[in-house]
């Protein structure tokens, strides 16, 4: 998995940021992730109520920000380890580009 080196934590508690929900195809199966866009151009990637990572475009590609690097403010950071009672979910490449592309289509709505 590709990630971001960052200096310092990334503070995400942006007052009138709308969320939007996206659907993307996971192994056999469908999830849906809610994302958070800032005014930084990270998008907070959040799964069960909680905080999976942050992605952002780079000018070519999209990226993550591991959750190690970011400050969670109102939110809490997203606990795997409930089999059988959701998919677990990695910010893999291939799940960061998916999910970016379902960014830039709903910013071109």
């Amino acid at each position: 998995m590709m990630s971001v080196s960052v200096t310092s934590k990334i503070a995400f508690n942006l007052p009138g940021m709308e969320s939007f929900n996206i659907k993307i195809s996971y192994g056999t199966n469908e999830v849906t992730l809610t994302i958070l866009p800032t005014d930084n151009g990270y998008y907070k990637v959040i799964y069960y109520g909680g905080i999976l990572g942050s992605v952002y475009h780079d000018g070519n590609d999209w990226e993550a920000v591991l959750p190690e690097n970011l400050e969670a403010g109102d939110l809490p950071f997203y606990e795997p380890g409930r089999p059988g009672e959701r998919i677990e979910v990695e910010l893999t490449d291939h799940v960061v580009d998916r999910i970016g592309w379902e960014i830039s289509l709903h910013q071109s709505q």
